[in-house]
């Protein structure tokens, strides 16, 4: 049965759900505050990276038209400064992903998307979201799906104090596009940097409008010296910023970039926000009633480069329970189900990233060590950005973690 559902935000949750209902004959209006061009003449607005579960989703619905182009990431790298010797390093590791990740600018995938989305024929509409607007969409539309993380109509969506751990920003965060930069060998990476009290460095291959490019991911410990981006005005001077850091905490990464240059102007940002979790119903002045998907009810620091990861899975998790649920109404019950089932995996996802926000306890730095010297450890760490779940018990339970560690280093001797 065809449903009409409006959808409002074109990211990475609200455009695939968009098209994929277009496809099965849903009657889909998409609301947007900015047209393809505006998006392709902006600023970058994430680092997003994905890896491979969250890519064969996009591949099961066609919607992956960049697999050809985009310079893929075939591993994952860790490494710690050493505390008391300047320029060395306490740990140093990497591990080849299974299957590769890759890293597509926003400001190119969205618009390829809405243009597709508006050539078969999508009732694209251009103009900001307000309550007024969610009002005459609810009394119109079988479903409202609000997928845009910003406005006031996030508001409309409660912060569940008990999911949502911190209350204000844990990191200082910042974005640097390049051109230049030597490749890691022998095989591509995202490259995480972790220095202690300062803040995290990572690193990794892209596509950009101008070409195959490396994004720079700045995430300062709020009031540290990598919290330094509030007096910065041009994009020449966010580069600057940007290297100054790798040279006085990371002079492996600072020996890449003696030939950087930023991708273009809109290459940069800079900013901070609260990872918070909301619940997923939104009740409007009529008492007519929102669902809530992506950004606009679970929004995670990008420590562990997550958030279009979880985004993707959201649109199926919401795209597979629209389908199921027939002709029946989209009612505040349904609305809080299918956010459990999507919160099934994804309160996995928020405890991970979670818990690299605050001092690691002495279990995950053995466990960081560890995998130094075990290549399964090494494997496993890796692997799991693909899924997340894979983390636990061992990431959170120290004698979980003894033991993971433990049988690890068994299979690695020979027999």
């Amino acid at each position: 049965m065809s449903r009409k559902i409006a959808i409002v935000g074109a990211g990475q949750s609200g455009l695939p759900l968009a098209l994929a209902l277009q496809g099965r004959g849903d009657q889909v209006t998409l609301l947007t505050n900015r047209s393809p061009d505006d998006l392709r003449r902006g600023k970058v607005m994430s680092s997003q990276c994905m890896f491979d579960n969250a890519l064969q989703i996009e591949r099961d619905f066609g919607l992956d038209r960049w697999a050809d182009d985009c310079p893929p990431v075939e591993g994952i790298g860790l490494t710690v400064p050493h505390p008391e010797q300047p320029g060395e390093r306490l740990i140093d590791w990497s591990a080849r992903l299974d299957r590769p990740a890759q890293a597509v600018d926003q400001r190119l995938k969205m618009p390829m998307w809405m243009e597709l989305f508006r050539e078969r024929g999508g009732n694209l509409v251009l103009q900001d979201a307000g309550i007024a607007e969610l009002e005459e969409l609810a009394a119109t539309h079988d479903l409202v799906v609000v997928s845009a993380g910003k406005g006031e109509i996030t508001r409309l969506f409660e912060r569940d104090p008990v999911r949502s751990v911190f209350t204000q920003p844990m990191r200082a965060l910042a974005l640097t596009y390049v051109h230049g930069m030597a490749p890691r060998t022998p095989y591509s990476r995202v490259c995480f940097n972790l220095i202690p009290g300062v803040g995290e460095y990572f690193v990794f291959p892209a596509l950009t409008l101008s070409g195959p490019c490396e994004i720079m991911v700045f995430e300062g410990v709020p009031g540290g010296p990598m919290d330094c981006w509030g007096d910065i005005r041009t994009p020449e001077d966010h580069l600057w910023q940007s290297l100054k850091i790798l040279d006085t905490y990371l002079p492996w990464e600072a020996e890449r970039c003696r030939d950087v240059r930023l991708t273009d102007d809109g290459g940069v940002l800079a900013g901070r926000f609260v990872p918070t979790v909301r619940r997923p119903v939104g009740t409007l002045p009529s008492g007519r009633q929102v669902f809530g998907m992506g950004d606009a009810v679970c929004v995670n620091d990008p420590i562990t480069g997550q958030g279009s990861n979880n985004a993707t899975k959201a649109f199926k998790v919401v795209h597979d329970a629209i389908v199921a649920r027939g002709d029946a109404p989209f009612d505040a019950a349904w609305m809080n189900a299918t956010f459990e089932r999507f919160w099934d995996y994804a309160q996995h996802v928020v405890r991970w990233t979670n818990t690299l926000l605050e001092p690691p306890p002495p279990h995950v730095l053995n466990l960081l060590g560890a995998a130094g010297q075990i290549p399964g450890v090494a494997h496993a760490i890796a692997n799991n950005f693909n899924h997340p779940p894979g983390f636990f018990p061992w990431w959170t339970d120290a004698q979980a973690c003894e033991r993971f560690i433990a049988e690890q280093a068994g299979a690695a001797v020979p027999a």
